[in-house]
C-alpha cells in the first residue's frame, strides 16, 4: 500500500513539474487561440536558454572555474589582450600556448615519449621533451601524463612561472566514453 501512494505521489509531482515553470507567463507572450498550450509552454521554455548569453571564445578560464570570473578583473582588458595574443601566435608548435592545450595521448617510441595534444581549433600536434612552446616548454612526458614549464606575466606585468601537469586519464574495460 506504501509502495502505492509513493508511485502516485511521484506520478503527481511528474505530472505538474512541467507546468511549474511556465505558470506566470508574461503578457506579450500569451497563447494564441487557436494554439495548444502545451506548445506554448515549450515556447516559454525555450525562451531562457535562447536568451542566455554564450561565454566569450577566449574566456576557458572562466567555463573551468563554474562560470565565475573575477569582479574586480576588467573584461575589457582580457578579452583584448586574448585576442591580440591569438592573432600574433607563430604557426605550428611555436604559437602552442599551454593553457589551452588538450592532451589526447602519449606514446612511446624507440626515440623517447611522445605527447598528442589538440588545440581549440583542432588542429593535433606531437610533441616531444625540450619542445619550445609560445608561452613555455615541455619538460618531461610521463606515461600518465606531461610536465609542461609555463612562462608569463602577472597582471602587474611581473614575470612569473609555473609547472603546469595534464593527465591523461585511462578508461578501464567497463568504463564508457
Amino acid at each position: 500500500m506504501r509502495f502505492v501512494k509513493t508511485l502516485i505521489l511521484g506520478i503527481l509531482v511528474a505530472a505538474s513539474a512541467p507546468g511549474l515553470l511556465g505558470q506566470t507567463p508574461p503578457k506579450s507572450a500569451a497563447p494564441a487561440a487557436g494554439k495548444p498550450a502545451k506548445k506554448s509552454t515549450t515556447k516559454k521554455l525555450a525562451k531562457p536558454a535562447e536568451a542566455a548569453a554564450p561565454a566569450p571564445e577566449g574566456d576557458q578560464e572562466g567555463v573551468s572555474r563554474g562560470s565565475r570570473r573575477d569582479p574586480f578583473e576588467s573584461l575589457v582588458g582580457r578579452q583584448q589582450a586574448a585576442a591580440a595574443a591569438s592573432k600574433n601566435l607563430p604557426p605550428g608548435k611555436a604559437g602552442l600556448q599551454v593553457s589551452t592545450l588538450r592532451l589526447d595521448g602519449i606514446v612511446k617510441s624507440a626515440n623517447g615519449m611522445i605527447a598528442m595534444v589538440t588545440n581549440p581549433q583542432s588542429r593535433t600536434y606531437f610533441l616531444r621533451e625540450g619542445d619550445q612552446l609560445y608561452d613555455g616548454k615541455v619538460e618531461k612526458i610521463a606515461m600518465d601524463g606531461v610536465s609542461f614549464h609555463e612562462m608569463g606575466k602577472d597582471a602587474f606585468g611581473k614575470p612569473v612561472e609555473r609547472q603546469v601537469n595534464k593527465r591523461i586519464y585511462s578508461s578501464g574495460a567497463g568504463d564508457q566514453q
